[in-house]
């Protein structure tokens, strides 16, 4: 009898020990878990705080301006002549920023020989505020304006009451004269 109790108590602490390590065990499992899935959140936490970064840091890229435009066309040659005559009427200083119409290429440009290699005999838009005259592709700050149309800008604000301003000056003169809210790239174009 007492080999019988001897055995019988063997099997259960045996079936004890086993099962008072199995929750030990399970227990360091679901720690493990727990600390994956840790890890997984502060990495799901990580990227979306790099990728919100990454949103605000290209709104620093872009800005809001007004531009001011007095008339519109295909025409560099009559938008050209009337950009003189404005500048004579009105006083305003004009600013090419060394570019001219390539007729070879169709294009307002820089010569094939400017310093800016990136840049050199292709258009260059004019994308800081300023109250020259230029001619400017219209679609760069009116995207469904049309690939060629050529605009006589007036001048490029960034505030609304300096662009009405310019723009009550211009109606007197010019009867196509409008505004545009324009969102330009200002960063780095290289």
């Amino acid at each position: 009898m007492r080999k019988f109790m001897t055995r019988h108590i063997y099997i259960i602490l045996i079936a004890f020990l086993t099962a008072c390590g199995t929750p030990s065990a399970d227990k360091k499992e679901a720690e493990i878990n727990s600390a994956k899935i840790v890890t997984t959140t502060n990495l799901q936490t990580n990227v979306a705080t790099d990728i919100s970064l990454a949103e605000d840091t290209t709104d620093y890229n872009n800005a809001t301006y007004l531009v001011v435009v007095a008339d519109t066309s295909q025409d560099y040659s009559m938008l050209h002549k009337k950009m003189f005559d404005l500048s004579s009427k009105l006083k305003l200083s004009i600013d090419t920023m060394g570019r001219f119409y390539n007729k070879t290429k169709n294009l307002i440009a820089l010569p094939d020989n400017d310093e800016d290699e990136i840049y050199a005999g292709d258009y260059y838009p004019r994308r800081f505020p300023s109250d020259n005259l230029s001619l400017e592709y219209l679609d760069f700050y009116q995207r469904p304006a049309g690939e060629k149309t050529i605009a006589l800008v007036t001048g490029i604000y960034e505030k609304e009451k300096s662009a009405d301003s310019a723009l009550t000056v211009l109606q007197k003169t010019e009867k196509k004269v409008f505004k545009i809210k324009a969102d330009i790239y200002v960063g780095c174009m290289h």
